[in-house]
């Protein structure tokens, strides 16, 4: 089963997303693999930026196969291991090479989570062929109007709600046709557990009351 989570605008907390997810997937299942194609995984989970190759890397090799994919995994906290972006983005984007990616890690026998952060055209590719896509949004109007203009539809949406926003669940599922599986609240303790580096081992009530039902 892999899981996409993704955004149309910038500073939804797609990232915060889907590290909780990957570690409520890991305590189900024993463990979980969390691929970063945002950059910023690592630090979401307190863990130092890896040197060498990732995802990135190997979506730039045209030959790389699932084994070599296999091999850029690095062993990370609570179950979680750990897929990171490496160098960058392809200088060259070769057809089919993320729709590749998406085939080897659908061949993992434990739930993936890519973290595609804010979505570009070249990753459309990976939603299209995942298992599920997670829309991450906040219920404000310019984000939803990103989502509604955006080219692909979700299999599903964690809304991030804000007090004070006039749009709330019902608003988001009538403008965009697919269902809300996650309701999360912006809480101050989400953010004091990431900046301190501590959403693993504290993982906050808000989120796993969220996404539960999405894990």
């Amino acid at each position: 089963m892999v899981t996409v989570c993704w955004s149309p605008k910038g500073g939804s907390g797609t990232t915060v997303v889907a590290a909780a997810l990957a570690l409520l997937l890991a305590e189900r299942h024993g463990s979980a693999l969390l691929v970063d194609l945002a950059g910023d995984a690592p630090a979401v989970l307190g863990l130092p930026d890896p040197p060498g190759q990732g995802a990135w890397d190997w979506l730039a090799a045209p030959t790389a196969g699932p084994q070599a994919l296999g091999r850029l995994v690095r062993e990370g906290t609570a179950g979680v291991d750990l897929l990171p972006t490496g160098a960058g983005p392809p200088d060259v984007w070769r057809p089919g090479r993320v729709a590749s990616l998406i085939d080897a890690l659908a061949s993992e026998r434990r739930p993936v989570v890519v973290d595609a952060g804010l979505l570009r055209p070249e990753l459309h590719d990976a939603v299209a062929r995942a298992t599920c896509s997670l829309l991450v949004i906040r219920s404000c109007y310019l984000a939803l109007r990103r989502a509604v203009a955006a080219p692909l539809r979700p299999s599903g949406v964690v809304l991030v709600r804000e007090p004070g926003r006039a749009l709330g669940r019902h608003d988001v599922e009538d403008v965009l046709g697919v269902p809300v599986v996650a309701c999360i609240d912006l809480s101050p303790d989400v953010a004091r557990a990431v900046d301190a580096g501590l959403l693993v081992s504290r993982l906050p009530r808000s989120l796993v009351r969220g996404l539960r039902r999405a894990a």
